[in-house]
């Protein structure tokens, strides 16, 4: 009798331990690359980041898109009442021309005493607020004017066609 154990496992081939290397390798290789997609879609705050940023250029975008049309707005109405102002001005006959800047004076004067008597007894935060109203009336004169202009020169053709 021999003092060798006997084994019965066959011994492996060569190939065998370079096989289950390169099989080792490989399972190690899929569980990385699917760790990585993991990790890819686990990156919730990354794309929330890039979400918010991409509405952020849009809200800017509309916003200044919203500004330049109020512009052009702005302009086109500020041409069409000094276009409406001068062809009320050249259409309309003298007389009624000096009538209506009576009528004005008419007007500015009572609307000076109107503003001093209210002036006199209006408290101090209707006072304010009234302050940024004729601010903005102010900034706007021109179609105010004109607007101003018409009316008059309405009323006072009505009149005149109601005298006939």
């Amino acid at each position: 009798m021999t003092d060798q154990p006997h084994s019965h496992e066959p011994t492996p081939s060569p190939e065998e331990p370079r096989n289950r290397t390169e099989h080792t390798r490989d399972e190690f290789g899929r569980r990385i690359e699917a760790l990585a997609g993991v990790a890819g879609e686990a990156d919730v705050t990354a794309r929330a980041e890039e979400a918010a940023a991409g509405a952020q250029d849009r809200a800017v975008t509309a916003k200044e898109q919203a500004v330049r049309k109020a512009a052009l707005v702005t302009d086109q109405i500020r041409d069409t009442a000094g276009q409406a102002a001068r062809l009320v001005k050249d259409t309309t006959p003298d007389a009624v021309l000096d009538q209506a800047a009576h009528a004005s004076r008419l007007v500015g004067q009572a609307t000076a005493r109107a503003g001093r008597f209210a002036a006199e007894n209006t408290p101090e935060p209707v006072l304010d607020r009234a302050g940024q109203a004729a601010s903005v009336a102010r900034a706007n004169r021109t179609p105010l004017l004109a607007a101003g202009a018409f009316l008059v020169v309405f009323l006072l053709v009505r009149r005149g066609r109601g005298r006939k």
